[in-house]
């Protein structure tokens, strides 16, 4: 069986500095300090599908995982470089190397081009790392004629074409290529107009359909907000405001939930950044991961966040400035969330999701959270 490997390398990069998407903004989110978070999660994906595979690495002569890679009929066709290669070798991989010229910069036209390469060579399922714009480019390349799976890495993850973690990916790809998971069902492809996101507009729209492997292990598509929950998430502020300590610092996360607590402070709002409040005022307006870090310090915080309607993330989808370092310093008693009951609701009964790129972080926050889902009204929700 044959596994096409393809990373967007700048996906993700501009969360943590506040730019709300990296397309077109690399390079600024390289200047406000970014890290490169894609090819992390990437080697998640593989050692998730390497260790489901063949179980626990072991140590061992490289001739010798080769021929085991061979004896288990598996072969990673990728791009050079950042693109795949790398981290396949550094998770153990021989993979079959495609035939591209990259630049020193990569683009979408790059992720087309690999995904077309692959496709040719004959493979049977690609795990593709990214957002949603890197899923628009598979779509454009690829269409329905192959199976897919991406690897969330990007700032922007709506469409439903997203295993839940990395490691999940890594997991649906064995299955499916070990022939336990062969069906698959069409899911939209999504991604929003960046320019008007970072102006506090989401206009969302449909690019096409990818095939993915049917049942569990896939995210939801992201759900919207009916005006018949607006009265309850005003509620919901009014009883978050009423909690709020004096001389705390206050970070009011993304999301149509969290954006009536500064409205009903009278405060100015990014909406879909996270902003700054201590003793009822703005601190800073859309603050980034470094921004955040420079205000705390050693002060008293607290993070007020809204899940991910339809999907459930409280972390890693949209608001990668609570990183993990952020989130530890917090810890879990000091996670403020706030949902109506219709966003619980459209969860079916499945838990909250975290994904924060560290592992201690998310066993932290497994277990069990309050939640605020209207004035003087709580209920105790889990987390995955």
């Amino acid at each position: 069986m044959k596994l096409g490997f393809i990373i967007n390398p700048i996906a993700g990069l501009g969360g943590r500095v506040g730019l709300k998407g990296t397309d077109g903004m690399a390079e600024e989110a390289i200047a406000l300090g970014a890290h490169p978070l894609a090819p992390q999660k990437a080697a998640r994906a593989l050692a998730g599908f390497k260790e489901n595979r063949w179980g626990k690495n072991r140590p061992g002569k490289a001739r010798q995982g080769k021929a085991r890679q061979k004896k288990e009929g598996v072969q990673i066709l990728t791009p050079p470089g950042s693109m795949g290669e790398t981290i396949a070798r550094e998770a153990g991989f021989f993979p079959q190397v495609v035939a591209l010229p990259l630049a020193k910069k990569t683009s979408g036209a790059d992720t087309i081009a690999a995904a077309k390469k692959i496709q040719a060579l004959g493979a049977d399922l690609i795990l593709f790392v990214g957002g949603d714009g890197t899923a628009r480019d598979i779509c454009t390349a690829l269409g329905e004629s192959l199976p897919v799976i991406g690897v969330p890495a990007g700032v922007k993850i709506h469409s439903p074409v997203f295993a839940t973690t990395p490691e999940t990916a890594g997991w649906l790809a064995q299955l499916f290529l070990g022939k336990k998971k062969c069906r698959t069902c069409e899911q939209e492809v999504l991604d929003i107009d960046e320019d008007a996101y970072r102006k506090g507009r989401v206009s969302t729209r449909l690019y096409g359909y990818l095939q993915v492997p049917e049942g569990g292990g896939m995210q939801n598509r992201k759900a919207g907000t009916p005006l018949s929950q607006r009265a309850s998430q005003n509620l919901i502020s009014l009883a978050m405001i009423d909690a709020m300590e004096e001389d705390v610092f206050y970070l009011v996360g993304p999301g149509s939930t969290m954006g009536p607590v500064l409205s009903n402070l009278n405060l100015d709002h990014s909406l879909l950044g996270v902003d700054v409040v201590q003793n009822r005022q703005l601190v800073k307006k859309d603050a980034t991961e470094k921004q955040i870090l420079e205000i705390i310090k050693d002060r008293p915080f607290k993070i007020l966040i809204t899940p991910i309607g339809g999907q459930g993330y409280l972390f890693g989808r949209g608001n990668h400035q609570f990183s993990p370092k952020i989130i530890q310093g917090a810890g879990k008693k000091n996670i403020g969330v706030g949902a109506t009951l219709e966003k619980i609701g459209s969860l079916g009964g499945e838990p909250f999701l975290v994904d924060t790129g560290d592992k201690k972080t998310d066993r932290m926050l497994a277990g069990y959270i309050r939640v605020v889902t209207g004035y003087r009204q709580e209920m105790i929700y889990s987390i995955l």
